[in-house]
């Protein structure tokens, strides 16, 4: 039995680098959420930063305080002090996708039925609410069938979707952030690779990512009001000093009689945020700290559903850089003092002006960086021979990279994207394909890279069981939706044309399967994958 180790320390050099990321990469996603909903779809500032921020606020602080007691607990346990707690934080896609389809469109729908914009955000602010709730019990259940999740799925399936997420929507979308400014937001992912990755020793120690946020903000702040960042500086507003705290209510309640259109979005992301926290738990378990899937995700849900309560609109969910954060040095108190900073912020308001003094551009290096290092991960945790598995898992989250960006109201309508979504003079129109492709992204690469895994075994049969299963979830639009808010559906509910798009989708999967259980007639299963591996 290990032994605990003489002295467990409470803060690390490494836990102030992982702080300063982990802080970071919130702040980015709240930032987006903000200029999405105020710049975007005009929603009072007010209620964003007095009503939403604290809610949200808090179920990262509860995330972070529970994951940093399991990370001590598990560094007494093992004997070693090298431990790194789960970073806990706002889940990009998702808080993106509520912003852009849920809460901004249902803030215009309310405005449009005649009431005021006051109005309208706060019934805007209450359907938000539901949705968390909602999402936050359906994790709650989920959260059992991690561990036999983990156990089926191979290793590349779980780690491959991981990083097709990390590499084209936590490291691409920022990396557009940077190069809007390229000056101020080059220089500092410049030194957040120097440091990070190359190793490089900067003045008095100071941590990388601190030198690139100050470096950032100085170019920024110095170079903007002198022309020399074009229309990359905007110069802020009158800056406000709000304090509000997340008082439990039942706004939800009332959100729910509103919510019920938006399920087929709601349900996918809080499914979807447990099949990641399933991959970034083996993510960590690759770099070496062995944490219970099912309290992991338990934690997650449970702060997802006490900031639903009191207020937040974005779902927590464990980060997917916890190997960066080692990597940073970062051990067992950097979770909470982000939990501390975020959760104390969004109370006592100085978050929000964070929020509005700091332009993405300073904030989005540390994303690109923690992408780069999860993108390496995956195949450096990933058997050589699995590489393809693990490649051929990119191509969904880049569908969806790409439906998100052509989606955006700023470049087409939601009424122009519908109609080149249906438009084709032969076949299924190439939008078409982009979207039902980058619908349930995180599943259908797991899918990919695991029957590519039993391939790659000659495990065929097991292959063509994996995409069976494939061809079930197509049909119910658990993956490959045809909807363009990626919901789930009974195919024979659908109008015909949406219905082929089903079926071919389906199809495709079944033949494949077919062809695969042929072929397994004649053909002997060349290795035996190691067990770390099979499924």
């Amino acid at each position: 039995m290990a032994s605990a180790p003489r002295r467990l320390r409470w803060l690390t050099a490494g836990d102030i680098n992982g702080f300063l990321g982990l802080v970071v990469d919130n702040l980015s996603i709240m930032a987006f959420i903000a200029m999405a909903l105020v710049g975007l779809f005009g929603f009072p500032a007010d209620l964003v930063y007095t009503r939403m921020f604290p809610g949200t606020a808090l179920g990262v602080l509860i995330g972070n305080l529970a994951y940093t007691l399991m990370a001590r607990r598990l560094a007494r346990q093992s004997g070693r002090d090298d431990v790194t707690a789960m970073p806990l934080g706002l889940d990009a896609p998702s808080s993106i996708g509520l912003a852009l389809l849920l809460l901004g469109p249902a803030f215009l729908h309310f405005k449009q039925t005649g009431l005021s914009a006051d109005a309208a955000a706060l019934l805007t602010w209450h359907t938000g609410m539901a949705a968390m709730v909602l999402m936050g019990l359906l994790k709650l259940v989920l959260a059992f069938a991690g561990p036999w999740v983990q156990r089926k799925v191979p290793r590349a399936g779980l780690l491959g979707s991981i990083a097709g997420i990390a590499l084209v929507l936590m490291g691409f979308l920022p990396l557009l952030e940077i190069m809007k400014v390229p000056v101020v937001g080059f220089t500092g992912l410049g030194i957040v690779l120097y440091a990070l990755v190359a190793r490089g020793k900067l003045p008095f120690g100071l941590p990388g990512v601190l030198v690139a946020f100050l470096v950032g903000t100085l170019l920024y702040y110095v170079l903007g009001p002198l022309g020399w960042l074009g229309s990359g500086y905007q110069p802020h507003a009158a800056l406000q000093w709000r304090l509000a705290l997340p008082w439990p209510s039942l706004g939800w309640w009332e959100g729910m009689t509103h919510v019920g259109p938006y399920l087929p979005l709601v349900l996918p992301f809080g499914l979807l945020v447990v099949v990641g926290g399933i991959n970034v738990n083996e993510s960590a378990r690759a770099s070496g700290d062995e944490y219970s899937t099912r309290d992991i995700l338990l934690v997650e849900a449970v702060a997802t559903l006490i900031a639903g309560i009191c207020g937040g609109v974005a779902q927590t969910t464990p980060y997917i850089g916890q190997p960066s954060y080692k990597a940073m040095g970062a051990r067992t108190s950097y979770t909470l003092i982000t939990g501390l900073i975020i959760g104390l912020g969004g109370m006592l308001g100085y978050l929000s002006t964070i929020v509005e003094l700091l332009p993405l551009s300073v904030l989005a290096p540390i994303l690109v960086f923690v992408a780069i290092g999860i993108t390496t991960q995956s195949f450096e945790a990933t058997p050589s021979r699995y590489a393809a598995a693990v490649v051929f898992s990119f191509f969904p989250p880049i569908a969806r990279m790409l439906t998100l960006k052509l989606s955006d109201p700023t470049y087409l309508s939601p009424e122009h994207f519908a109609q080149l979504f249906h438009a084709a003079n032969g076949g299924i129109a190439e939008l078409a394909v982009v979207t039902v492709l980058g619908n349930g992204f995180i599943i259908t690469s797991m899918i990919w890279a695991s029957f590519v895994v039993a391939m790659i075994d000659g495990r065929l049969g097991r292959a063509a069981l994996i995409l069976l299963l494939g061809a079930v979830l197509t049909a119910c639009g658990i993956i490959h939706s045809v909807l363009l808010s990626g919901g789930v559906y009974l195919p024979w509910h659908l109008p015909v044309d949406m219905r082929s798009m089903v079926w071919q989708f389906s199809g495709a999967y079944l033949t494949l399967a077919v062809v695969l259980l042929l072929l397994s007639l004649r053909r002997e299963p060349r290795a035996d994958p190691s067990p770390a591996d099979a499924i």
